[in-house]
């Protein structure tokens, strides 16, 4: 029994700590924060075909596998406010803890993704 309970606490701290994100917001909260911070950076890590496809107005795309090369072209200021969004919201927590990693502080993701609109 206790090494049934010590397995669980030891997989809920893991999932906390790797696959938590900072902040997880609406759209209407990511566009009231993008409209009172205009440095604020819109990130859409699909793909760059389902960007093209259909995406937020006033968005960027760096898809996930490419954000740890190219995110210091869009910014390298480490408290820059950087909203990132997916389909559906796996893409977009991904990308939120690569960017803790990387040193960015200030981190939101749009719950559920474009599929939640």
């Amino acid at each position: 029994m206790k090494i049934k309970q010590m397995t669980k606490q030891v997989k809920n701290i893991f999932t906390n700590h790797f696959f938590r994100c900072e902040e997880q917001i609406t759209y209407i909260e990511a566009r009231k924060m993008i409209k009172e911070n205009s440095l604020a950076i819109l990130l859409d890590v699909r793909s760059k075909q389902e960007y093209n496809e259909y995406h937020l107005e006033g968005a960027v795309c760096i898809p996930t596998y490419e954000l740890e090369h190219e995110i210091s072209k869009m910014t390298i200021n480490k408290e820059q406010i950087i909203i990132c969004y997916c389909q559906s919201g796996a893409r977009s927590k991904k990308a939120v803890n690569l960017l803790r990693k990387m040193g960015y502080e200030n981190l939101f993701e749009i719950k559920g993704g474009i599929d939640n609109l």
